[in-house]
């Protein structure tokens, strides 16, 4: 038993529905991926995708088990936190080493140029 035949049906709406958007966010920045042509055009969508979806999703977390232990859980706010500051910062560099990588090999001559 998890406790869920506890919860009040709003609650259990409210978090469904936040499962749901968050759930349906981080997909569709997933199927931007997939869709989408370069690295640099593809490194956006899962990031917004997943940032959001993360937030939705421990929101859900948050009205769960703040009705259920009948107190505040503020455990997932941590997460938010570090999700919106971390994943920019990841997006940085990988769009960062990506351009590194990009400006050598245009500046290395290529073999036939070299004969």
């Amino acid at each position: 038993m998890n406790g869920i035949e506890h919860l009040p049906p709003w609650a259990a709406v409210v978090t469904a529905v936040l499962l749901l958007i968050g759930a349906a966010v981080t997909l569709i920045g997933s199927l931007g991926l997939l869709r989408l042509g370069t690295f640099y055009e593809r490194v956006h969508a899962p990031t917004l995708g997943t940032t959001l979806g993360t937030v939705f999703i421990a929101a859900a977390s948050m009205v769960y088990f703040s009705v259920l232990q009948s107190r505040p859980t503020l455990h997932e706010i941590l997460i938010i936190v570090l999700g919106v500051v971390t994943t920019p910062i990841a997006l940085t560099v990988l769009v960062g080493a990506a351009r590194f990588r990009d400006t050598a090999e245009r500046a290395q001559p290529s073999e036939s140029e070299d004969r």
